[in-house]
């Protein structure tokens, strides 16, 4: 029996009965205004879910405004670099994501819509277009020097890993983090050509904020992931998922301060950290993991979180000048 759709699947879409939106799209995204054929492959690289490239892009960002202050113009060519970089990346791993996982996204309400399980993409078109996208990243990374060059064809081994990490663990999540904060170690090594103290303890920390929204987010699939066999820490934590939160978030926010302190940050950066700490505060004082909408929207506040300790950085770096 194919899963029950959600309320979105039947209702009408710009994009035509046969490339409904997934339930976590954004309804009124640009995508519906695209050329029919080109829809599918902007779905599967979920151009109109555009979260997923923030929440990769802002350890980038974070990591080089506390490499080097915003008055050096290579600071904002690294802010470009790393925006197009997230772009391109996030897509190539979500197509290889859809390309792994099309057998169990069947299994799943929230996914059984996309397009290669929906059979608008076969998985070979999907590996050619994820193989073009990565070569566009390619292209970003080499406007970088070598060492960073070098770390950043190393994340592709998390990467490829991820998309299977369900399989195995109840800690899928905790693999993602790893893959998409890898941005915390580009951003430094893309300024002074190796890494820090500030940078690997920035990343460590950026884990945890993985591990708090997308265990937030999984709660959303819970009851399709355990028909479809797949593990989360979702499954894992249940009741006590609030709890373990509170902890991941506050894992964060030490290592957003503890980061700062390295890299000698002035006032204004705590001040973000503090304004971050009150937002995570907010997230979990709203947190009900049996409302899917409430979990969706908390995952997707994380996205504007990002500007909180970015702008903090920025100020920091402009007031040390």
């Amino acid at each position: 029996m194919p899963p029950a759709p959600y309320p979105s699947d039947s209702a009408p879409s710009p994009l035509g009965p046969d490339d409904a939106l997934t339930p976590d799209a954004l309804p009124d995204s640009w995508v519906a205004r695209t050329p029919r054929p080109v829809r599918p492959y902007l779905r599967l690289m979920r151009a109109d879910r555009p979260a997923g490239f923030w929440l990769l892009m802002w350890p980038c960002l974070w990591s080089t405004a506390l490499a080097v202050p915003a008055t050096e113009p290579q600071f904002w060519i690294l802010c470009a670099l790393f925006l197009v970089g997230s772009i391109v990346m996030r897509g190539a791993g979500c197509a290889w994501n859809d390309i792994v996982d099309r057998s169990i996204d069947l299994k799943v309400a929230r996914t059984a819509a996309r397009p290669i399980p929906a059979g608008q993409v076969s998985w070979a078109r999907a590996l050619a277009f994820a193989v073009g996208l990565s070569l566009t990243g390619l292209l970003v990374l080499i406007q970088l020097n070598g060492f960073a060059i070098a770390l950043g064809i190393v994340s592709l081994i998390p990467v490829a890993i991820y998309p299977f990490a369900k399989r195995f663990t109840y800690w899928p999540q905790a693999v993602l983090g790893l893959t998409f904060n890898w941005g915390a170690l580009m951003g430094w090594a893309a300024v002074s050509g190796g890494l820090a103290p500030a940078a690997l303890v920035l990343y460590a920390g950026c884990l945890f904020w993985t591990l708090g929204y997308d265990t937030i987010y999984a709660h959303q699939d819970k009851a399709d992931d355990l028909i479809a066999g797949v593990k989360s820490t979702a499954l894992k934590l249940g009741p006590s998922t609030r709890a373990w939160v509170i902890g991941f978030y506050a894992l964060f926010v030490a290592g957003l301060t503890a980061a700062g302190a390295l890299a000698h940050m002035a006032w204004p950066y705590y001040l973000g950290v503090a304004a971050t700490a009150a937002h995570l505060a907010w997230q979990t004082a709203r947190l009900d993991i049996d409302d899917p909408t409430r979990c969706l929207d908390l995952f997707r506040a994380n996205t504007g979180l990002g500007w909180v300790p970015f702008a903090g950085a920025v100020a920091a770096g402009l007031l040390a000048v």
